[in-house]
């Protein structure tokens, strides 16, 4: 029997103060020793814009299929909140954050779990990110398909794992289902789609031109699997038209011969960041599309906070905010479908940026 949502929903988003806390400062950031020597000199002066688009996939995971009705309530605590005695490190500290530094970001929210448990706990969260003037969005992960009462599709039984692996009608179908599941829970002006684990095809854009939604940010250069039925040209660093959807990839970079890397808050250093803004910049780029969840501020599989990913993330807003003359942060509602002329240059960090990074990645792990 399904678990009722009641006890799941935590009450309106401010209800516990964690809105306008400051107490994520615990975690001692520190300008001089979180922000690279180079970060005055970053920002150009010039006219030119990068957009910036900070990206949040919301997603709730239970540790067990065979047991997803009694660990939802937990795993809901823990993926949106992630309260701890240093404060709630999940959704809100990331949105409180955000709003010190007047940062705009897009939160691409997962509804399908709501077949499953209900609407309330998918209105809360929509609830949360919009109460703090932040943009929602579409993300679909299919591994939820199999789970709703009643179907979403017919004969859908087994897990499968990713969208390319459902029809084009499949497909159609559940993105028809995410966008007015996120529309009834509140959220306004979907126009931008993310599919989960960046597993897109070329139906995946067809799909999403059938159902009205503009705007796309699946495709993940770096993951061979993503958009891997879209042609080379199709598949670079440029805003492009695919399928009637303009398609913003996520943004990579070469850290090391022949190996392409997301850029992320969790697996990118501020350092790196900071370099690969400003080549991008140089470059004329349009747009900068980061990747982070809401959960990824938290040592893996706790509620604790990871000091190494809150201080990256309060630097990155700190710096878009004293530089968003070339930096703006960008929203999908305000832009217009228009897609670049050229592909631009690989994105390239040096390799001792790379080793520096590696060395921070294995401090995180002092935390787990």
């Amino acid at each position: 029997m399904v678990a009722p949502c009641g006890p799941v929903g935590l009450g309106r988003p401010d209800s516990q103060g964690y809105l306008g806390s400051r107490r994520y400062s615990l975690l001692k950031f520190n300008r001089d020793r979180d922000i690279p020597d180079d970060y005055l000199a970053l920002g150009t002066g010039g006219t030119a814009l990068l957009n910036v688009f900070l990206t949040f996939d919301v997603e709730i995971w239970c540790d067990d299929w065979d047991e997803v009705d009694v660990q939802f309530p937990s795993a809901f605590a823990r993926y949106v909140y992630g309260r701890s005695s240093k404060g709630s490190f999940a959704l809100p500290v990331t949105l409180d954050v955000l709003q010190e530094y007047g940062c705009r970001a897009t939160f691409f929210v997962e509804p399908l779990f709501a077949c499953r448990f209900g609407m309330d706990p998918l209105v809360e969260i929509v609830g949360l990110i919009q109460h703090a003037g932040q943009d929602v969005q579409l993300h679909l992960h299919p591994e939820w398909t199999d789970e709703a009462r009643p179907p979403i599709l017919e004969g859908a039984t087994t897990k499968r794992q990713h969208l390319f692996q459902y029809s084009l009608e499949e497909q159609s179908k559940l993105v028809s289902t995410g966008k007015a599941m996120i529309e009834a829970a509140g959220a306004a002006s979907i126009c931008a789609f993310r599919a989960g684990s960046y597993a897109c095809n070329r139906a995946t854009l067809q799909a999403l031109e059938r159902n009205g939604i503009r705007f796309d940010s699946s495709i993940n250069p770096g993951r061979a699997w993503s958009g891997a039925d879209v042609s080379v040209a199709e598949r670079g660093q440029r805003v492009i038209q695919v399928e009637g959807v303009c398609e913003y990839p996520i943004t990579v970079f070469q850290d090391r011969p022949g190996r392409l890397r997301q850029v992320q808050i969790g697996s990118t250093s501020i350092g790196e960041m900071f370099h690969l803004l400003r080549q991008a910049h140089g470059q004329g780029r349009s747009a900068f599309v980061i990747v982070s969840h809401n959960f990824e501020m938290l040592v893996p599989g706790t509620a604790n906070p990871d000091p190494v990913a809150v201080r990256r993330f309060k630097a990155l807003c700190r710096f878009l905010s004293e530089n968003r003359d070339d930096f703006p942060t960008a929203i999908f509602p305000e832009l217009s479908a228009v897609a670049d002329e050229e592909e631009p240059p690989v994105l390239t960090s040096p390799l001792w940026r790379t080793g520096l990074r590696a060395i921070e990645q294995a401090r995180r792990r002092l935390y787990r």
